[in-house]
């Protein structure tokens, strides 16, 4: 089969329409569209930071106008979306349930032999969560023998629950502080769930059709990322019999020097975008592949809260800002939820003239960004252009 052969902007806008960036409202509103929202990714990120919003809640609102933070919860109370990993931690729909089976199979055959107390306390905390019902790690007595050395050093019992979550032994929901609440998957996850375990070439099928489905053009080290906790996965090989099979299509894109491009042979091709402003979150599906930025965008983009203080150019917590197929400006910003303003540290703009229309839609971008971090006013600290600045704060 012949490569379907495209523009670098053919492939932008393939590209946003997987990832539900085309317009504003591409899956409509209300709680319905943040289903269909997670559906279609088939995972959704979540993250803890909580510089801004957190980024789970971050990648509806950019998406669903009308979004509603409690939607989450609701949908996971519903039965219709539960949380687990793929590449990392995330929501999943219900119905992909089996699919993250091989993962947890794999968690638990990966894992270095554990000691008897290891596996005694294991069962200890599963034997009281069979009888008590759901617990959180405060409901455990602190069992840690020496003082903690840091963020990651956890208690044996905080240990012990996130194993048996790994290995599917519980399962989990959130609380409105966003902290974890361990149960039975019984108590969760509905009667009708299919919990039959995929062979290796269905799960990796899997992997290649969700994937696709959501960063719309990929090499086949980024549809296997979401296998990565899966050692062995089939996913090279069934991408290849899924190319023969008429399945796949091999991409080209003129002026692109990468690894081989794929695209699911019923993709849409034929996209036009809104050219509606995205404030986007660092853990957005379409920011996960810094160098898919630099190769389809010409976009540079590193989230610097993991580089030393000293190194960062843009800012702890910068986030990109997207206009069409164009990003248009990074923003370093950060919520005081008590004094209910937004803080822009640095408001950087890239190489890039904004028209009026551009400015406008940024503006409103950014009001709706205040909101959605429950502030009432922003101030803009910095920014490297005083011109676009000043356009931008005659709005507010």
């Amino acid at each position: 089969m012949e490569s379907v052969i495209m523009t670098k902007a053919q492939a932008r806008r393939i590209i946003l329409h997987a990832a539900g960036l085309a317009t504003r409202e591409q899956f409509g509103t209300g709680i319905e569209a943040v289903y269909q929202l997670i559906d279609h990714l088939g995972f959704v990120q979540l993250d803890t930071n909580y510089v801004v919003e957190r980024a789970h809640h971050h990648v509806m609102a950019a998406r669903v106008p009308d979004y509603e933070p409690e939607w989450l919860e609701e949908l996971s109370a519903e039965g219709r979306i539960f949380e687990y990993f793929t590449s990392d931690a995330g929501y999943i729909p219900m119905h992909d349930f089996r699919f993250s089976l091989p993962v947890k199979q794999a968690f638990a055959k990966q894992r270095k032999p554990m000691t008897k107390e290891e596996l005694n306390l294991m069962k200890h905390v599963l034997d009281r969560i069979e009888r008590e019902g759901q617990l959180m790690v405060g409901d455990f007595d602190d069992d840690r023998v020496e003082a903690s050395s840091g963020w990651w050093d956890w208690r044996p019992a905080k240990v012990a629950l996130e194993r048996l979550y790994l290995d599917g032994e519980l399962v989990i929901s959130r609380t409105k502080g966003f902290k974890k609440v361990y149960d039975l998957p019984m108590n969760l996850i509905p009667e009708d769930t299919d919990l039959s375990v995929p062979a290796a070439e269905e799960y990796a099928r899997y992997v290649i059709r969700r994937t696709l489905g959501a960063l719309g053009i990929a090499a086949v080290k980024e549809i296997a990322w979401r296998a990565r906790h899966v050692k062995g996965n089939l996913v090279k090989k069934e991408l290849e019999q899924m190319v023969a099979e008429g399945l796949v299509n091999t991409v080209v894109v003129e002026g692109l020097k990468a690894a081989p491009l794929y695209m699911l042979s019923d993709q849409k091709r034929e996209i036009v975008l809104s050219g509606d402003a995205f404030i986007l979150s660092p853990f957005d599906i379409l920011n996960v592949f810094r160098h898919r930025l630099r190769d389809f965008f010409d976009f540079d983009y590193q989230i610097e809260c993991f580089v030393p203080a000293a190194k960062r150019k843009y800012g702890y917590f910068s986030l990109p800002i997207l206009i069409g197929d164009v990003f248009v400006a990074r923003m370093d910003a950060k919520a005081d939820r008590k004094q209910k303003v937004l803080i822009v540290h640095n408001l950087h703009f890239e190489e890039v003239i904004l028209n009026k229309e551009m400015t406008d839609k940024l503006a409103d971008a950014l009001k709706s960004f205040i909101l959605f971090n429950q502030c009432r006013d922003i101030i803009f600290k910095k920014s490297n252009r005083e011109d676009e600045l000043k356009a931008i704060s005659q709005h507010f």
